[in-house]
């Protein structure tokens, strides 16, 4: 163990908070310190939910917390990282909360945020000229709004001391296990995440949700038959001839107005697509690694590899024997899959 020292772990509730990204965070902390305490009697962290004003707050799935007000909690020592939970993305953070992040940060060692409570550091002035993530429904609106911030929406979570921003709602367990790995070394971190039947540190991304759905929000619906087609041909040509032909257009100007329209190239979506095809296949059916490559587009294993590293940042069969339904499919290929994972940070 690093530091035996009680840290104060503050996190900031609001009426429309949500619950999870408390829950979750809080369990991970509170798992950490009855082990530290079992093993050794030294009780890292001290927990605290805190508003503005205290008192009540109601979550946007309806459930009420008490929460103590910030700034004073009998006997506490001064905060050592504070948790900025979301709510929802189009409400603005509530001002008071805002200002007193503001107020509050240059004191605290560590500062941190889950899902869309990167916008109330944002806010706040905390993210400027930084790496940042949320969740990634809201990605897009927070560069938008904010554009001196460095927006990477794939990320898991991100690191640029002093903050810490993590993606959407779960993730902040994630995040609660890498602050724990920062202050107490890897073994206990590991354990907590043990405990809470998790691993620690997740594969991929946090785009883990339907590619073309996404396209087709980001595109406002124009391109959203061709969408479905190139869905359910991805083992035929899909290069920009054969999809400007689809959508009805010349090449050069369906080129030009699907990446105006997407934010994507068409070979970068098409790929984007094939790769989740994929990802279904390894998760759900017992085929070898080249039948998934020809059903899902690849032409081969090497491909479907470089794709799914660009991607998913793990190789198809290591993301087979953690995300398999059926587990006797972890096995199916032509090698061992690693027993670890890398960080989704790098």
């Amino acid at each position: 163990m690093r530091n035996a020292a009680t840290r104060l772990i503050c996190f900031l509730a609001f009426d429309g908070v949500n619950g999870l990204d408390i829950a979750g965070p809080l369990e991970a902390f509170s798992q950490a310190t009855r082990l530290c305490k079992s093993r050794n009697g030294d009780v890292p962290y001290r927990l605290v939910v805190g508003s503005v004003m205290g008192g009540m707050v109601e979550t946007n799935a309806g459930l009420k917390l008490f929460t103590q007000r910030l700034r004073s909690f009998p006997g506490a020592r001064p905060i050592d990282t504070f948790i900025v939970p979301g709510g929802r993305s189009d409400n603005p953070p509530p001002q008071a909360l805002v200002s007193w992040i503001r107020k509050s940060a240059p004191a605290t060692r560590r500062i941190c945020s889950v899902c869309t409570g990167a916008f109330a550091l944002a806010a706040a002035g905390l993210l400027a000229s930084r790496r940042a993530t949320t969740h990634w429904m809201s990605a897009a609106a927070l560069a938008k709004r904010y554009p001196d911030i460095k927006v990477e929406p794939d990320r898991i979570f991100i690191h640029d001391p002093p903050v810490w921003t993590s993606a959407g709602i779960s993730a902040g367990i994630d995040l609660a296990l890498a602050l724990i790995e920062d202050d107490l070394g890897h073994e206990v971190a590991m354990e907590t995440a043990k405990r809470l039947v998790l691993y620690l540190r997740r594969q991929g991304g946090q785009t883990q949700y339907s590619t073309a759905l996404a396209a087709q929000t980001a595109a406002g619906g124009r391109f959203a038959k061709l969408h479905a087609w190139m869905a359910e041909h991805l083992d035929k040509d899909l290069r920009v001839e054969r999809l400007a032909a689809a959508a009805g257009m010349s090449p050069r100007t369906f080129a030009r107005t699907y990446l105006d329209q997407v934010g994507s190239t068409p070979a970068k979506m098409v790929e984007a697509i094939r790769v989740e095809a994929a990802c279904r296949a390894l998760e759900t059916t017992r085929l070898s690694l080249k039948q998934v490559a020809v059903t899902s587009g690849f032409g081969d294993e090497q491909n479907l590899r470089r794709a799914f590293l660009r991607r998913r940042g793990v190789p198809p069969l290591d993301y087979r024997a953690r995300f398999a339904s059926d587990k006797r499919t972890a096995g199916t290929g032509r090698r061992r899959p690693r027993a670890t994972s890398r960080p989704a940070e790098r």
